[in-house]
């Protein structure tokens, strides 16, 4: 078995320079493990990601879980993903300190207004491409259109992601579900609006394990959960805020779930980010452990794999009603909407890392770029 120090500092320097989100994580551990080191033949790889494209929760994090399985028995289990989660969450915390104390200042807040753009842009690329690999027919279409167009009416998201996987299913629950659907109440703990500024520490936990444990599709997924959450009908966090935690989730290595680390942060400091840290990646662990003895179901089901087809078609469609939503809270002038164009170009024609354009967007915003 390969020796518990060795997986650390593997998933040590990878936590600390894997940017560019789940599939080039994913190809950087495919690199380090298949090829490089020959731990892993390319069959079982594969196998590995086939299970963590069953599962709810950020698929590059589970695929270090699951490597770290294979290779150290449960020790490894859990070095393995800790270590791949720590680094960036070190990082965000960091940031969101720094955000904190001075997010407020002139310059901090041009910085933040030339990121914006480049988010909406970021996440406009990431459902467009994700729906082209993964909208295969019309009623894929279909369902995330639907998704998108009752997301954007105000329906609850993970209600969305059950109904979506029903119709793909198509039973008759589903059709009656879908009739129900806009006037449906919101799922998971709620918190009067006026509390906001003091968010228990047991509810912000709570949230965080429910995000953590419903999450299908890509990382993108999450800010349309948060922001349907949080900011429309918790009132935890304004847009601004929300678009400033997913830059910082964006601009460091690591899992895009780090978000929420910076979120716990500027909700309920040190205490926050551990607590939401902990609550959106704890799922994936177990999760994980339970993939290992469920793996021969989940291959043979057909309807597993047709629910599941549902979902992730409606996740794009919660990608693309963020994409829409965020536009026009954050969007103010004609600036913003050409800088959301030129970056939304750049990531078509030549797909280059988003933390570079993170950076770039911070660098005009510092040199006095604002919307109009």
């Amino acid at each position: 078995m390969t020796p518990i120090r060795t997986l650390a500092l593997l998933f040590l320097r990878l936590g600390m320079t894997a940017f560019g989100g789940p599939a080039a994580h994913i190809a950087m551990l495919h690199y380090e493990v298949v090829r490089r080191r020959g731990w892993l033949p390319d069959e079982e790889f594969a196998e590995l990601i086939a299970i963590t494209n069953l599962i709810p929760g950020p698929n590059s994090t589970e695929m270090a879980i699951h490597v770290g399985r294979r290779m150290a028995g449960w020790p490894g289990f859990l070095v393995s993903g800790v270590c791949f989660i720590l680094p960036a969450a070190i990082i965000v915390t960091a940031l969101a300190m720094l955000y904190v104390h001075y997010g407020r200042t002139a310059d901090a807040r041009a910085v933040m207004d030339g990121v914006a753009p480049v988010i909406i842009a970021v996440i406009a690329h990431a459902t467009i491409s994700i729906g082209r690999a993964t909208l295969k027919d019309a009623g894929t279409w279909l369902i995330a259109s639907a998704t998108a167009a009752l997301a954007l009416a105000g329906a609850d998201e993970l209600l969305l992601l059950v109904v979506a996987g029903l119709v793909s299913l198509g039973t008759a629950r589903a059709a009656a579900l879908s009739v129900i659907l806009p006037a449906a109440p919101a799922l998971g703990a709620q918190v009067a609006a006026a509390s906001a500024s003091v968010v228990p520490l047991s509810s912000l936990l709570l949230y965080f394990l429910k995000i953590g444990s419903v999450l299908f599709g890509s990382g993108y997924v999450l800010i349309a959960f948060l922001r349907g959450d949080l900011v429309e009908r918790l009132r935890w966090l304004t847009d601004q805020q929300l678009i400033d935690a997913v830059a910082a989730g964006q601009a460091t290595p690591g899992p895009l779930f780090t978000t929420a680390t910076f979120i716990g942060y500027i909700l309920r400091g040190f205490e926050g980010a551990v607590l939401a840290t902990v609550g959106i990646f704890l799922p994936a662990f177990v999760f994980v452990a339970l993939a290992q003895r469920l793996m021969p179901v989940l291959r043979r089901s057909t309807a597993i794999r047709r629910f599941l087809k549902g979902v992730v078609s409606a996740s794009i469609g919660l990608m693309a009603a963020v994409a829409v939503s965020l536009s026009i809270a954050t969007l103010t002038g004609a600036v913003h909407l050409v800088a959301t164009l030129v970056a939304f170009l750049i990531l078509l024609r030549w797909r280059i890392n988003s933390a570079w354009l993170v950076l770039a967007g911070a660098v005009l915003g510092f040199m006095g770029f604002r919307g109009s």
